[in-house]
């Protein structure tokens, strides 16, 4: 329980500085500046910053050119056809923009393509959803920044498109009619962390604001914000203003659809988090595309009807649970292999795969893997000749370099620094991992392999008042990029024998000089055999708040503990 190093982060002079500017608890100043914001301004923006902050959209190369030409097709009624992905990143753009163009008057149609027959991306042969539905324009949403090929041929058949992507491109660009992606060099964009909704959405703005309709634009806050947090977008920038004003405006939902998730999802009488976001909502809309039926996720923000919203959420829970079931099973059968054949000893990049693992829900499992094993994971499953990858990887390491490095195996590949997905002939898969792990051991210094726990700072029990949690309020929402800040307090009495919750948790109160705070210790109940009552431990922890009998109270989230 004690391998994990602990990485302190140094005192700054600049916390001193804002604690002072903004009248905040040094303890939370210095989380800000480890977050490398070390101006006033910087500070006052992260802590306070609304959606007038928001960039321009037209900054964005291209986004003249794609509000023209939807302008175009609007007045002349063409047809348009938008092009998703089957993640809660795609669903929730396509739901977005559908509405949006709705709103405009466009005739609108849209197409997913499923997960389990299709595969990821728009591919050549898709020409024929176009042609078939009598679009003139395409828009992609989350996909395309690699489909020169359907672009080329949809152009000869006389349909333009538009790509709105932020995954990286390959050799060469398609030649749309414009190409909206702040990944792209020379995209012009300040802020290249948005999720597809994040530049879904930078579209809609443009189009809302040149027809006068941008008074509605703060609706669509709620679907960017879970988009966002479900895709692991960076809370930073653009991100942050987007989940933290999508979280308020959760607090009213208007959407039946969305309202029936958030009541099926028990949230229907709390205020939702970003958590929730994250491992409640999300999961719900994935499991659709995961499971084969993506369109039943579209079809809830659409539904105006109880009845339907209600078999459709209820639906969607079904699913999601047997997408849990066929995880935890696939989990277990790739962990049992990695720990009897000691793979996490001898690769720094662990590749394992079978015919038999659902292709839908690889990629969670290889984020489960990644986490235990604290390395790269990438899980293949085996259809038709074809292995079909997804993968993992940690903060320090981008796994997009080491499948760069691999790309002449690929059939297909794509993603983002830390998930990636790939396809190739399962015959070649044995030659791909010998060059995966030849560029691991390359790339990936052995240091980056420990698991490191990295602490704010200090904090002693006695600093943690209602001013401090009121400060501390005023970070979230906590994800990538911005992490729940982890403290640590020495000398701490175990003053309770340690109890075990539902197996796997364990709960004690601790205390110190005096101060008492419960501890609550998850998926840790193997340290009720080294941590006893009357124990003196160090703790690394984070904050969290819940409700008793009406009142407020403050408890601690423990990562680590040194006995």
């Amino acid at each position: 329980m004690n391998a994990a190093v602990w990485v302190v982060q140094p005192p700054r002079a600049e916390a001193d500085a804002l604690a002072g500017a903004l009248d905040i608890p040094p303890a939370i100043a210095r989380v800000l500046v480890n977050r490398k914001i070390t101006t006033e301004e910087a500070a006052r923006e992260f802590l306070f910053g609304d959606l007038t902050k928001l960039h321009d959209p037209y900054l964005m190369k291209d986004m003249d050119k794609a509000v023209a030409r939807i302008g175009l097709a609007v007045d002349r009624r063409e047809r348009i056809l938008i092009f998703g992905d089957y993640d809660v990143d795609g669903v929730l753009s396509t739901v977005m923009l559908k509405k949006a163009l709705t709103t405009l008057g466009a005739d609108v149609e849209y197409f997913i393509p499923e997960r389990l027959t299709d595969g990821y991306g728009i591919k050549v042969e898709h020409v024929r959803i176009p042609l078939e539905r009598g679009a003139a324009l395409v828009i992609s949403v989350d996909c395309g920044i690699k489909s020169v090929e359907f672009t080329a041929r949809a152009r000869e058949r006389g349909i333009d498109v538009i790509i709105t992507d932020h995954h990286r491109p390959g050799d060469a660009l398609p030649e749309a009619v414009a190409v909206l992606d702040p990944v792209l060099p020379g995209s012009g964009y300040p802020d290249a962390g948005l999720a597809g909704v994040g530049v879904t959405f930078k579209l809609i703005q443009a189009l809302l604001a040149k027809a006068g309709k941008d008074t509605g634009l703060a609706h669509y806050m709620k679907l960017v914000a879970i988009g966002t947090v479900a895709d692991v977008a960076e809370l930073k920038g653009e991100n942050r203003l987007f989940v933290k004003q999508g979280l308020k405006g959760l607090r009213d939902v208007a959407n039946p659809g969305l309202r029936s998730l958030i009541e099926a999802c028990g949230l229907g009488r709390r205020k939702i988090s970003e958590g929730d976001l994250g491992f409640r909502i999300g999961p719900r809309i994935n499991a659709a595309g995961r499971m084969g039926m993506t369109d039943l996720a579209v079809r809830l923000f659409f539904s105006e009807d109880p009845a339907e919203t209600l078999a459709l959420v209820q639906k969607l829970d079904d699913l999601n649970a047997q997408r849990q079931r066929t995880e935890e099973k696939i989990f277990d059968e790739a962990r049992g292999r990695i720990e009897e054949r000691g793979l996490d000893r001898r690769y720094k990049c662990l590749v394992l795969g079978s015919p038999d693992w659902h292709r839908g829900v690889i990629g969670i499992v290889a984020s489960k893997l990644k986490d235990r094993f604290n390395r790269p994971v990438v899980l293949f499953h085996y259809e038709n000749g074809k292995a079909h990858g997804s993968g993992r990887s940690i903060s320090e390491v981008p796994l997009i370099d080491l499948l760069e490095d691999c790309k002449a195996h690929f059939l297909s590949y794509g993603g983002h620094r830390l998930a990636v997905g790939c396809t190739l002939p399962t015959e070649g898969l044995a030659a791909f991992k010998a060059a995966l792990n030849a560029s691991a051991e390359r790339r990936i210094a052995e240091d980056s392999l420990r698991k490191k726990i990295k602490i704010d700072g200090p904090l002693d029990f006695s600093a943690v008042d209602g001013r401090f949690m009121a400060a501390f309020g005023l970070l979230v929402p906590f994800g990538v990029g911005n992490p729940k800040p982890l403290f640590m307090a020495d000398d701490v009495e175990v003053v309770t024998e340690p109890q075990v919750l539902q197996g796997k948790h364990l709960k004690f109160l601790a205390r110190q000089d005096g101060r008492v705070l419960e501890a609550l210790c998850w998926d840790k109940a193997d340290w009720r055999h080294v941590v006893r009552r009357g124990s003196r431990v160090s703790l690394a922890f984070s904050l969290m708040t819940s409700e008793y009998l009406g009142e407020q109270r403050t408890n601690l989230s423990v990562e680590d503990l040194k006995a």
